[in-house]
């Protein structure tokens, strides 16, 4: 998935969590883009109180959560569910 994106892991890449409880399994950032990723097993996603606190306290551009489902939907402004099955087509280099 990193190398996918085109990012390193020393210093492009990286998992974030706060003491509070707050996490996302891999943080992008490349210029100016800032691309949050939740692996989920699950067929029926949702935004998480998680997601709203990365979003804010690390302005990511998206936070794409990939999922067990078939489609590709939002799930909130800036977020949406990705089937992992479509992973290489819908996600794009960074």
């Amino acid at each position: 998935m990193v190398a996918r994106l085109g990012v390193r892991w020393d210093g492009d890449a990286w998992f974030w969590a706060t003491h509070a409880g707050a996490e996302i399994d891999l943080v992008v950032v490349r210029g100016r883009r800032r691309l949050g990723f939740e692996v989920k097993r699950t067929s029926s996603p949702r935004v998480t109180a998680s997601r709203r606190t990365a979003l804010k306290d690390l302005k990511l551009d998206r936070i794409d959560v990939l999922y067990a489902g078939r489609e590709t939907y939002p799930l909130a402004e800036r977020v949406r569910a990705v089937p992992v099955r479509d992973i290489w087509s819908e996600v794009e280099r960074v």
